[in-house]
């Protein structure tokens, strides 16, 4: 037990208590153009490399959501093609490319995504360009009968990959949002009532080049909402409660067939080239969950 008062040394001396020691008289140089560049060191390094870069860069960002814009913080994975004769990037090209974006007001859109990419890889001097963004999405949700509203929010995604020399650029989005699903089965055996779960649903689609007004957050989330038992919302009452719960029963679902269900709309979506979609249960009567996945690619049909 300590015995007041202290009498305290210095910070100097506290550091020096505990360990800290002065820097040593450097000999390598200081100057940038004086110091060795190992990434750009040209040799024979074995192999190409698909993609080299950073991830899980959190970062706050401005998005498209329709005809309004949304701040959000997102997080990225950034990177590009590496040739066989660099040893490496320079990694802290791409945090400067993020900053330097942001400083001009950049606003998330499918376009300025494949932009970004085309730059990165310039930047880089390499031939491909990749990343990937994450962010929660917020929108506005109304009970259905008081109409009282709040916000919901669905995590959803955005992945670009361009080539500088084939002028080509592939863009995927995603989204996982929560729902209602009830169980056909135990609606069918039981007397009465019937057991229902939290249910997990991600999409994730490649749009085809024409998609640019093709509002793929909504659409994703409605395929989902539109094909559960019952949608989520923030605020409930009685009345409100009340409808939700019998909604749920004239709307049993499996995760099977709110796969189907979903694949059917997702089908449907000309902008959609290929989609995934994967439902996941948190059982009510079981320790485990219930899964069930499709991948369904239209053009190979």
């Amino acid at each position: 037990m300590s015995t007041y008062p202290i009498t305290l040394p210095t910070k100097e001396e506290r550091h020096k208590l505990f360990g800290s020691v002065p820097p040593i008289k450097g000999t390598k140089p200081t100057e940038k153009d004086k110091m060795v560049d190992l990434q750009n060191t040209p040799k024979n390094f074995l192999f190409a490399l698909d993609a080299v870069g950073i991830s899980n860069v959190k970062h706050p960002v401005v998005i498209q959501d329709g005809d309004n814009t949304q701040a959000t913080v997102a997080t990225f994975e950034l990177s590009t093609s590496l040739v066989q004769d660099r040893k490496g990037i320079n990694m802290s090209r791409l945090t400067e490319q993020l900053d330097q974006y942001h400083n001009e007001g950049w606003t998330v859109t499918n376009e300025s995504l494949i932009q970004f990419a085309r730059d990165l890889a310039d930047r880089m001097e390499q031939t491909e360009g990749q990343l990937t963004i994450r962010y929660p999405w917020f929108f506005t949700r109304k009970a259905p009968a008081t109409g009282l509203s709040g916000l919901m929010n669905a995590e959803v995604w955005q992945t670009v990959s361009v080539n500088t020399e084939t002028d080509e650029a592939t863009l995927s989005v995603g989204l996982t949002i929560n729902v209602t699903t009830l169980c056909p089965c135990s609606k069918e055996i039981s007397e009465y009532s019937a057991h229902n779960q939290r249910g997990y649903v991600t999409m994730e689609a490649s749009l085809r080049d024409e998609a640019e007004d093709f509002d793929w957050k909504q659409s994703l989330l409605d395929a989902a909402e539109s094909n559960a038992s019952a949608p989520l919302h923030p605020v409930l009452k009685r009345p409100d409660e009340k409808r939700v719960t019998e909604m749920a029963y004239e709307n049993p679902r499996f995760v099977e067939d709110m796969v189907r269900l979903i694949a059917a709309d997702l089908y449907e979506m000309d902008p959609i080239a290929s989609f995934y979609v994967e439902c996941r249960n948190e059982e009510t009567i079981h320790q485990h969950d219930a899964i069930a996945r499709i991948t369904f690619d239209k053009d190979a049909q």
